[in-house]
């Protein structure tokens, strides 16, 4: 963790001396200031965490100082100290913001208590701040690995969280759950307990993008009243997520190639090189040698992200998935509709794995969100609350992929015989095999049936 700076502004050489080996001894990043002019130069080059600021100082009063030191780092917590008590001093002091009001001779115990306590709030406001970053996803999915290839991913991911320097690339579809398996990586390595920020690298023009992961000082551009931290700097000893890398503009991507390469980088209109103790993971649905040809990902990043690279296979891929996951979504959304629907009909059922998932997990979300929404006083989902295209989308496969075997041989016999029992009747013949009208035109379809027209 990022060790407190402390600026001591007095005009007593002895005071700044003994203060700065005492609160050195207790593990703060001491500087000293004799005067406002040096405390404010000193506040400018790089903000302090804590300002110890004397009331009276040779170029004027500590007091109004306060409004400056705070215009440079809104978040720099400001202690007066004072060989004089009074009142309306102290009350100024605190009305301009000077979180507390210490007189000389110090009664040390309580100096450090004001100390510490004006480091934690520093430290609590920057991890409320980070806090604001996150994408939280409280109704999204947990990894559901029924699937032989999600298991896969999941002992890789575990593997690699337990390294907790390694940078990650995952790579898939929209919609696989890249960002779920990378806070699933994250919560697996020694770096739990600290910040995972993510950001879509996308989703912002350059200048925001660079001030949100860099961050920028004051004055590095118009807008920029006062010093602000980016994710690099709030997550330290975390992780930060890198969504849709492939699309980060070009200049981005040098800045993070430098972060990867010496976990150093420099806030915007900075001249100092910031360390960073942060794991990057980065995800893309992109074809990344497609965007090395059209030069639109630079070659050396690409290559310090893929360190370990993790595919993400879509829900078309991995169909025993897809039963786990809307049993989940339907025990999600439930609880958070206040409904008692607690199963999907068969019908659904087969609709759902039927369907080749274009949207993958989250379409598979929102589809089940979708029938809790219009489900009434009903305990179970059926095809009627579902999206027409969801209906009408459901896999027709060819030839080629028509299920083979004993099983499907007796389903076809089976299926073929109700039929000619009910001369060709579907309705009939479905209600005579116990399923719904769609299920038995589904399966015609997957076992290649040459379908019979309805006469009801």
């Amino acid at each position: 963790m990022t060790r407190a700076s402390v600026l001591v502004v007095d005009d007593e050489e002895l005071i700044r001396w003994s203060l700065q080996q005492e609160l050195s001894r207790l593990g703060y990043v001491v500087s000293t200031a004799s005067t406002g002019a040096e405390a404010l130069r000193l506040q400018q080059e790089d903000p302090f965490d804590v300002v110890l600021l004397d009331v009276k100082l040779p170029d004027g009063s500590g007091v109004q100082l306060i409004p400056e030191l705070h215009a440079m780092r809104e978040d720099s917590v400001i202690i007066m100290i004072t060989s004089v008590t009074a009142l309306e001093t102290a009350v100024e002091s605190i009305r301009l913001g000077a979180f507390d009001y210490l007189t000389k001779p110090f009664d040390f115990p309580k100096l450090h208590n004001s100390i510490a306590k004006a480091a934690e709030r520093v430290a609590l406001r920057q991890e409320n701040r980070a806090l604001r970053f996150q994408q939280r996803a409280n109704t999204g999915p947990e990894l559901v690995a029924h699937s032989a290839q999600m298991r896969r991913i999941l002992e890789l991911a575990e593997t690699v969280a337990r390294n907790d320097t390694a940078t990650v690339l995952l790579q898939g579809e929209s919609g696989v759950g890249k960002d779920f398996v990378a806070r699933h990586i994250h919560q697996g390595s020694p770096r739990s307990e600290r910040l995972f920020l993510d950001i879509n690298c996308a989703a912002l023009p350059e200048a925001l993008l660079e001030s949100e992961l860099f961050g920028h000082e004051r004055g590095a551009f118009t807008d920029a009243k006062s010093q602000k931290r980016g994710l690099l700097e709030l997550a330290a000893g975390g992780t930060v997520y890198l969504d849709e890398i492939g699309d980060a503009p070009i200049g981005v991507q040098a800045k993070l190639l430098k972060v990867l390469e010496q976990r150093t980088f420099r806030r915007l209109g900075g001249i100092r090189d910031i360390t960073t103790d942060v794991r990057v993971i980065a995800a893309t649905n992109r074809d990344l040698d497609q965007a090395l040809a059209e030069k639109t990902l630079r070659q050396d990043l690409y290559y310090r992200l893929k360190v370990f690279p993790l595919r993400i296979p879509p829900l078309r891929e991995r169909r025993e998935d897809v039963m786990p996951l809307a049993h989940m979504f339907l025990t999600t959304y439930s609880r958070a509709f206040r409904k008692h629907v607690v199963a999907l009909t068969p019908e659904a059922e087969q609709l759902l794995l039927e369907y080749p998932w274009p949207g993958n997990v989250r379409e598979l979300r929102n589809v089940i969100e979708r029938a809790m929404i219009l489900a009434g006083e009903e305990t179970t989902i059926g095809v009627d609350l579902f999206p027409q295209e969801l209906v009408e989308g459901a896999t027709q496969p060819d030839a080629a992929t028509r299920p083979t075997g004993a099983l499907a041989q007796a389903e076809a016999t089976m299926i073929r015989e109700a039929l000619a029992a009910c001369d060709g009747n579907q309705s009939r013949a479905a209600a005579q095999l116990g399923i719904g009208r769609g299920v038995l035109a589904r399966r015609l379809r997957r076992l290649g049936i040459a379908a019979v027209a309805d006469e009801d």
